[in-house]
């Protein structure tokens, strides 16, 4: 696919390429990024170089990821969001905020924008969400946009060669009111 450009109503939401590189660079440095993220912990320039000019390329070419950068109106990088498929339908989503952006709702502005686009534009059934347990930002950012924590898994995310817990929760096209591409039947309520 080739990328696509989103708007909301203070982010331009578009793919980043090497103009981008000193920008992500620089946001990454801020250590809860790596420490709660699976970026490259130190993060290197050659890891920014290689993210900007053929992670976020290679995956919008081949339709596996679909990775946007968060740019305010001044051109600043207020964060990072990616989508990666996953089939039948389902895409796995992933986000962090520029450190001195963080609070203003950004990410959650985008992240309900991207989800509405992957549900209307990709076939998308399911946006799930995982994080390390303990990573209360992006909880907080899941619950705002309207994902349903499901539980959690244990030792489901390896994060600097270590397994840790994690948090999942999903978003439904139902859940904004959209509909679904298959028909979806849920569990039946379990007897108290």
């Amino acid at each position: 696919m080739e990328p696509v450009t989103l708007t909301t109503g203070r982010l331009l939401m578009r793919t980043v390429g090497p103009q981008d590189t000193d920008a992500v660079y620089a946001a990454v440095q801020e250590p809860s990024i790596q420490r709660w993220t699976t970026v490259p912990s130190p993060y290197r320039y050659e890891h920014a170089r290689a993210f900007t000019e053929q992670i976020v390329p290679d995956g919008w070419a081949n339709d596996s990821a679909f990775t946007f950068g968060l740019f305010l109106p001044s051109g600043a990088l207020a964060g990072m969001l990616g989508l990666s498929m996953h089939p039948p339908g389902t895409a796995e989503i992933g986000y962090w905020a520029a450190k001195e952006h963080r609070g203003n709702g950004y990410v959650t502005e985008a992240v309900a924008a991207a989800c509405r686009w992957a549900f209307t534009r990709l076939g998308v059934d399911r946006v799930e969400w995982r994080a390390e347990v303990g990573n209360t930002a992006s909880l907080a950012v899941a619950e705002r946009v309207g994902f349903t924590l499901e539980g959690t898994h244990r030792s489901a995310l390896v994060h600097q060669g270590v397994r840790r817990d994690c948090w999942v929760g999903s978003l439904l096209p139902s859940d904004l009111g959209l509909p679904s591409t298959m028909p979806y039947i849920p569990a039946p309520e379990r007897p108290a």
